[in-house]
């Protein structure tokens, strides 16, 4: 099974990020020739900002899921900006500021570079949130009114979140939604590629050689994905 039929929502970019980890020299303009053309066309890249303290900043924002029974869960994340990393993500049926500040105590460590938090104009990020993250030493930076694109980074993960994850999946209940989510994370961070991070992933991955051995599948989120790795025989 090639990588394009066994995940068919990736395009030239990501299958190209894939064939450089397994050491195949191929440019990516070579993928794109050989892949149907009845694809969509990719969707327009965000509006980058503040490069310059991407070391020293987080951002956050809450992603609405529906059940099969009609319900509504929230999702929050918490993403590094230098490389994209997701730092933590937890979900609940009812938000609150208390609920929300607690969640950015368990995200970041006792010792971290973070300085900088962007969210949105939320009520959710309520005085009990505020002053939790005034305690952890982070400025809030807040977006303007009805400007997404100031947090770009974390409506970008959201996206990718339903393009590659809950878009397939019909969430059953608040565990089930917290466990796919927990499996989504490790292949985000761990295997999946991106465009900004020079078709590398969160966590680094090494360039593995053609000597090592064959190419082998690895199955990731129930088999939405997979992972590409070489083992020697």
């Amino acid at each position: 099974m090639t990588m394009h039929q066994a995940n068919p929502t990736w395009g030239a970019p990501r299958i190209h990020g894939e064939l450089l980890k397994l050491g195949f020299t191929v440019a990516q303009a070579t993928v794109s020739k050989y892949l149907p053309r009845n694809r969509r066309p990719p969707s327009q890249g965000w509006r980058t900002f503040l490069r310059n303290h991407l070391r020293e900043t987080i951002a956050i924002d809450f992603a609405v899921v529906p059940t099969v029974t009609f319900g509504l869960l929230y999702v929050f994340v918490v993403l590094s900006l230098d490389r994209r990393k997701l730092l933590h993500v937890n979900v609940t049926a009812h938000p609150t500021a208390e609920w929300t500040a607690q969640q950015m105590v368990e995200a970041l460590p006792w010792e971290t570079r973070a300085r900088d938090v962007i969210r949105d104009r939320d009520r959710i990020y309520g005085l009990a949130f505020r002053r939790r993250v005034t305690g952890l030493g982070l400025q809030e930076v807040r977006s303007a009114p009805r400007s997404p694109w100031q947090n770009a980074y974390a409506e970008r993960f959201i996206g990718s979140l339903r393009r590659d994850c809950l878009d397939h999946v019909i969430v059953l209940s608040e565990p089930h939604l917290r466990s796919v989510l927990s499996d989504y994370a490790q292949y985000y961070n761990r295997s999946r590629t991106h465009l900004s991070l020079g078709k590398d992933a969160p966590e680094p991955r090494l360039v593995q050689r053609q000597e090592l051995g064959e190419v082998v599948s690895i199955p990731e989120v129930g088999g939405l994905h997979h992972r590409y790795e070489r083992l020697a025989a």
